[in-house]
Order: structure tokens, then sequence, then C-alpha cells
């Protein structure tokens, strides 16, 4: 398997001129081997394709490589392998391997993908985490990609239902991109896997992100765009997931945000409308959470006056002229009820007097 390790993470030669490569000489150790003059004879490659595998027998410590990929538990899953996910063999362009911390989704389970944008509002970030946290408890599998916002806030929603939910990275899966979720980076090996088609080591580099989306969509059987601009990676995923046969869903938000217009762009095309969870759970024939029980369950532990100004706010923001208007009560005692609503973390302050519910 070190040959085949080594062919897989040849930078350069497309995943089907590996596969070609494979297919002439068995396996990965008869490529490794292979003389020049021989590899010439071959039309589907070109001399820098030729010269990039020279150039790796020459400057890859191969043992070296390997024994840290399998000091890190990283499993390497090549195309070939039982392992290897039926969907992503049926996919554009598949990779010719895969590395994974943790484990690969369940092919006998259903799985979702979340996906939107990372500089995401309040509004996206809770409507992520309420649909991850009802996949998650209804047994559906959460696909993302770890980014910040609204894939980051998905997969955490699915741990929460204490579902489970799987990473695909545009770097090394020993690389934690972005550092700052580290915790949900480790939280994902422990109920899922990080997935990624590229090396161990490998930087984070912006080409790699429009690659891993493919691989995002091929193992969902649904995707759900939450927030997205007119032009975004989360439209990318819904392309290929649209390629691929799948179905794909949206969240309608205000039609004067840019984080909107890409998912109305993809409703007026036909795709599917996210209201609740509930009616997607309904939709799916699964079991789903009561979000709605939880919520009536928080306003009983409030004391009335909070509670009152609890069930005013949403998910979207409201600003404190609407608040007064809707609770009738004077600036001074709302501010009291929201700084107290804020501190027992049922309430956030998302802009200068804009409020928006947590629980």
């Amino acid at each position: 398997m070190i040959y085949e390790y080594w062919l897989a993470g040849i930078e350069g030669i497309s995943n089907l001129k590996k596969r070609k490569l494979r297919e002439v000489y068995g396996n990965g150790k008869a490529i490794y081997y292979i003389e020049e003059t021989n590899l010439k004879k071959h039309t589907f490659l070109n001399e820098k394709d030729i010269e990039r595998l020279k150039k790796a027998k020459k400057t890859v410590n191969l043992e070296m490589q390997w024994e840290k990929s399998v000091k890190k538990k990283i499993k390497f899953v090549p195309y070939f392998s039982d392992n290897y996910p039926k969907k992503m063999k049926v996919i554009t362009d598949p990779p010719y391997a895969l590395y994974v911390l943790g484990s690969l989704p369940d092919e006998n389970v259903k799985s979702a993908a979340i996906v939107g944008a990372r500089n995401c509002t309040s509004y996206g970030e809770q409507m992520a985490l309420q649909y991850g946290k009802c996949l998650g408890h209804a047994g559906v599998q959460v696909i993302s990609g770890m980014a910040r916002g609204i894939d980051g806030a998905g997969q955490r929603g699915a741990l929460n239902g204490d579902g489970t939910t799987f990473a695909v990275l545009g770097c090394g899966v020993d690389v934690c991109y972005p550092r700052e979720n580290i915790g949900l980076y480790m939280d994902i090996q422990k109920k899922g896997g990080i997935i990624s088609e590229f090396p161990p080591g490998t930087e984070p580099l912006a080409r790699n992100f429009p690659m891993r989306n493919r691989i995002i969509s091929g193992l969902a059987e649904w995707i759900l765009v939450i927030e997205a601009k007119e032009k975004s990676g989360s439209l990318i995923t819904a392309d290929f997931a649209l390629d691929q046969g799948k179905d794909v869903y949206a969240l309608p938000g205000p039609v004067t945000s840019a984080l909107s217009q890409g998912c109305h762009r993809l409703i007026r095309q036909g795709a599917g409308i996210l209201i609740t969870p509930e009616e997607l759970m309904d939709e799916w024939n699964l079991n789903r959470m009561q979000i709605g029980q939880k919520n009536n369950k928080n306003e009983k532990m409030l004391e009335s006056p909070e509670r009152m100004v609890y069930s005013c706010l949403d998910l979207f923001p409201k600003g404190i002229d609407e608040l007064m208007k809707e609770t009738e009560l004077s600036i001074s005692e709302l501010m009291e009820r929201l700084i107290t609503l804020e501190l027992k973390g049922y309430a956030e302050e998302v802009s200068r007097n804009y409020y928006i519910r947590l629980l």
C-alpha cells in the first residue's frame, strides 16, 4: 500500500491518469519502478507528467511519510479499496484516494450536506444549528466543510443533536483549518470523520476548496444551502449536486440581503424551500425533533416579564423600537429584560440595539 500512497500523493497528475497507470501496470509498486522509456510509450502521459513521476521518486522520502501518516492514525483509502465510498465512484473526477481521520460515512445511512457563507448572519448561523441538530437527532449524517460560519454551525448542530458529521477539507486531514474550529475538528473525529483527497500536510490553498465541494455533494443525498451570495463556493457545491442528480434546498431570507441572493437564485431555478426543520423531516419521512416544544420549555423557565420579551424575539434580528411596540414596555424596562436574557444565554445583541433569540 505504501506505493499506492506514493502515487496518490503526486501533485499535477490527474486522478484519471493515475487510474490508467494502475490499470496498465497492476499496482503502485510496478509504477514506482517503471523505466522512463516505458512511460514514454503511453499517449495519455505528456512530458510534464513523466517529469513529475521522476521527480516524485527522487524527492519523496516515502517510508518516512508513510510512517508519519500511520502514527497520526490517518486511514488511506484508494479507489480500488472495498472501503472506498461507492457514491464517490460515480461523480465527475473521483479522487484517486481519500485520507481519513476517524471514519467514512455509513453508506447505509442517509446523508445531507449543510453549506453556506463563511461571513454569515446570526440568523443564518442559528438556522444552520437548528437544521444540523434536527438532522443529527433524526439519524441523518451531516456532511460539510468545517469552514467558519454556516458549515461549522451545521456540523456543531449535528453533534448537539447526538448525530454524526463528516468534514471534507481543502487541505490535509492533519491540518485544522480554520484554526478557530480546533474544538469542532477534534469532536468530529469522535462522532464522524475528517476527509480529504489531499495528502497529509497539504496547506489550505484557495484552489483546493472548489475541488473539495464535489466530494461534499457526492457523499450526500440532499444539499441544504443556508446562506450564499450570488457568487459563492456554496453554489459550486449546489451545481455539483445538481449534476449528480441530488436534491437541493435553499433557505429564503430578506431580499435586501446579499447573503440571500444565491439562495433566492436557487429557489427560482427550482430548489426546494427550507421553511422549518420539522417540515423537512416530514417531507423526508424521518423522525423529527420538536424544536417548538423546546422553545416552550425555555419560556416556562423564565420570569413572566422576561418570558414576554423572549417570546417576541426571533432568529432574525429585531430592533428596540419594534420590541417596544410588541411588548408595550418602556425602554428602560425592555433593556433590563434584554440584558437579563443575554446573561442567561437566551438572547444576543447581534448589532447595536438589534437582538435575536438563541434557544
